[in-house]
């Protein structure tokens, strides 16, 4: 569990910096370029492939922990310590890990499904020659055009945000950091990394939807 969440940290920080490419307000020429590099390059499919079994082991494992941890309490605590005997976040990660895997699937049919098997317009640019799927503008397009998308999309990456927060200072934990200096020095990068990757995220829709990008 913690190997694949770690797996799925690193992936996570690719994405963002990928997705951030929109921001150059180009009219989406870096990023369908970013995108096209991706899928056209075998590192990046071979790694993909990678990425899903890590997804499916990360759900089918988190769904397990859940089953075993409810199964073995069977009865509540006497007194319900709340925030002090563990933070709600951490209480509450089959949730937001089920939050997050419906947001994962409706992002895979939006984007990823038409990126990879068809149904993208194509585009070319004055600066380059090469066909491109035009990923940004099915973007633009989706965020514009439906209002629960974006509402959808921030929700899951508030859960993202949470989920994220506790799973990362816990994975290292699990992996046998125990040192107080570095479990404090975990919990602050974890704190910052979610925050910077979650913000980038849920920035993306609220872009488009404010007319920031062209």
């Amino acid at each position: 569990m913690a190997l694949s969440g770690i797996f799925l940290v690193a992936f996570l920080l690719v994405h963002a910096g990928l997705n951030a490419c929109i921001w150059a307000n180009d009219g989406g020429l870096m990023f369908n370029k970013a995108a096209h590099w991706m899928g056209g390059n075998v590192v990046p499919r071979v790694l993909e492939i990678g990425l899903f079994v890590f997804f499916l082991i990360h759900i089918i494992q988190g769904i397990v922990l859940e089953i075993q941890n409810r199964s073995k309490r069977g009865k509540g605590y006497a007194v319900k310590l709340g925030n002090r005997g563990s933070k709600w976040n951490s209480r509450a990660m089959g949730i937001l890990g089920s939050i997050i895997l419906i947001f994962l699937v409706i992002h895979l049919i939006d984007f990823w499904i038409p990126s990879r098997f068809g149904g993208l317009e194509k585009i070319t640019y004055p600066e380059d020659s090469t066909v491109y799927h035009n990923l940004y503008g099915e973007m633009q397009y989706k965020f514009t055009t439906f209002p629960w998308i974006p509402v959808i999309y921030i929700l899951g990456v508030i859960a993202l945000f949470w989920h994220l927060v506790h799973g990362f200072q816990s994975a290292f934990r699990t992996l046998g950091v125990t040192n107080h200096k570095y479990i404090n020095f975990l919990i602050g990068l974890g704190w910052a990394f979610s925050i910077i990757v979650c913000l980038a995220f849920i920035m993306m829709p609220i872009s488009f939807m404010a007319g920031w990008l062209q």
